[in-house]
């Protein structure tokens, strides 16, 4: 069994590069947009209104989470109860 790697022939490739780290939405919205293009035509109204919601709300959960990160840690408030 062969173990060690291959010389490139060519020097080093230059196809695509690496992926992102983190999520990338564009797939979702290309399949999202393939859903409604191939829905019959009388489903398309519906699939776009919810497909506008499914981004309004993806939209609300991103400004809620950034307000989250601009908001200064709080400290838990503590209180000191005496013992007798």
């Amino acid at each position: 069994m062969h173990t060690e790697p291959l010389p490139e022939e060519d020097g080093p490739r230059t196809g695509a590069p690496p992926p992102p780290h983190g999520f990338d939405p564009s797939a979702l919205f290309v399949v999202l947009d393939g859903l409604r293009r191939v829905a019959p035509r009388e489903l398309q109204g519906q699939l776009t209104d919810l497909i506008r919601e499914f981004l309004l709300t993806l939209r609300s959960l991103i400004d809620w989470y950034l307000e989250r990160l601009d908001r200064p840690h709080r400290e838990p408030e503590v209180e000191n109860i005496p013992i007798d």
